[in-house]
């Protein structure tokens, strides 16, 4: 039986706008909270057991990590996003994809933007990353002023080049990282959770992550309760060493941690 779940079927094909041009759109899924339930129990039709129960067995299969269940509940998701954030998407392999080819199509001029809260200096102690403080109004007026002057210039010729008769896999060989691409996306629960605990993580880039905020608001209206539960144990929960264990007992039993000076910061920066 295929099952459906209600508050999904409103939001199919709906476009939920992200950064300045992008969006992520559902187009299709294969399953629900009661596909991983029936999954987990191997039984057949729905309400073989109440919510309370449902939501249990839910909660006791991620916390533990059973993740078969999940692999039976499927999305598929229209994206558009920088190109320079799908590089970093295509990492996760796990997924089913065709993008949208500069060979056979002309490509949008449409390239990413950042907003003036988000241009901010190189992170001294983040080799990959930025400053959490944004740059001063005046520089990031220049930095975007910059950056639009370039995408002008490349789009004049890329256009141009087009005019003349180039072939299109050369005409686009100039595009930028910031042009906007357009992809179908599939991909099992399971290691849809795995993509977002990761896309989550305030060390991710800020423009994937708006991509996986998005995506996780469309998973609650499939899986409200799988999505609860991944939350819950996935991404607010902490994961200690053994020592760090061992000081956190200590602790409150009013005893030194044993922790060296760099060992104690670590662990209050996972506690926080």
């Amino acid at each position: 039986m295929h099952d459906h779940a209600a508050n999904a079927e409103e939001i199919l094909d709906r476009e939920y706008p992200v950064l300045d041009h992008g969006f992520v759109r559902l187009v299709d899924y294969m399953g629900s909270d009661s596909r991983i339930v029936q999954s987990a129990r191997v039984s057949y039709g729905s309400g073989t057991k109440t919510y309370r129960q449902d939501k249990g067995l839910i909660n006791y299969l991620l916390r533990n990590d059973h993740t078969s269940p999940f692999e039976q509940v499927v999305f598929t998701f229209h994206l558009k996003m920088p190109i320079f954030v799908a590089r970093q998407w295509v990492r996760h392999r796990t997924a089913r994809m065709n993008e949208i080819s500069g060979r056979y199509s002309v490509m949008k001029d449409e390239c990413y933007i950042p907003d003036k809260a988000h241009i901010a200096l190189q992170s001294e102690d983040n080799k990959q990353g930025r400053k959490a403080e944004p740059v001063d109004d005046a520089t990031a007026e220049r930095v975007i002023a910059m950056l639009e002057e370039d995408h002008k210039r490349i789009f004049e010729t890329y256009h141009a080049l087009l005019d003349m008769g180039i072939a299109r896999e050369i005409a686009r060989i100039d595009l930028p990282l910031s042009l906007y691409t357009e992809f179908y996306w599939q991909m099992d629960l399971h290691n849809l959770f795995h993509f977002l605990k990761l896309r989550l993580d305030g060390h991710a880039q800020y423009e994937i992550r708006c991509y996986a905020e998005t995506i996780l608001e469309i998973v609650k209206s499939v899986c409200p309760i799988a999505a609860e539960a991944f939350e819950n144990h996935k991404v607010t929960s902490v994961i200690l060493s053994g020592k760090e264990k061992e000081a956190v007992k200590a602790m409150l039993e009013g005893k030194e941690s044993g922790l060296e000076k760099r060992e104690m910061e670590i662990l209050m920066e996972k506690l926080k």
